[in-house]
């Protein structure tokens, strides 16, 4: 049974930082290619950032690059989400999410989710 549990979400001021983690487990790791999503109340689903089975190309959304880091751990199984210099338009439920070797934006190309973190930013 995979599960896939993020946490490190929280209440910050803009220009904090936060780090997610992500911590998988029922699957071989290695061969996943890791994505941060997020959802807004009253939005869709969008796409933040993914990484590679190897930890090697990453990919970011336009309005994170410069801002956020994804990496991973595969010795721990975990993937992290760092999240600097934080907008109130960063505030959102973010998810982190699991496929077959390839990293992809579309959410629907993704086969396991986690529950979902908290990040709310204040102005």
């Amino acid at each position: 049974q995979v599960q896939l549990v993020e946490s490190g979400g929280g209440l910050v001021q803009a220009g904090g930082s936060l780090r997610l983690s992500c911590a998988a487990s029922g699957l071989t790791f290695s061969r996943y290619a890791m994505g941060w999503f997020r959802q807004a109340p009253g939005k869709e689903r969008e796409f933040v950032a993914a990484i590679s089975p190897s930890g090697g190309p990453t990919d970011y959304a336009d309005s994170v690059k410069g801002r956020f880091t994804i990496s991973r751990d595969n010795a721990k199984n975990t993937v992290y989400l760092q999240v600097n210099s934080l907008k109130p338009e960063d505030t959102a439920v973010y998810y982190c999410a699991a496929r077959s070797w390839f990293v992809d934006r579309d959410y629907e190309e993704y086969s396991y989710w986690g529950q979902g973190t908290q990040v709310t930013v204040s102005s």
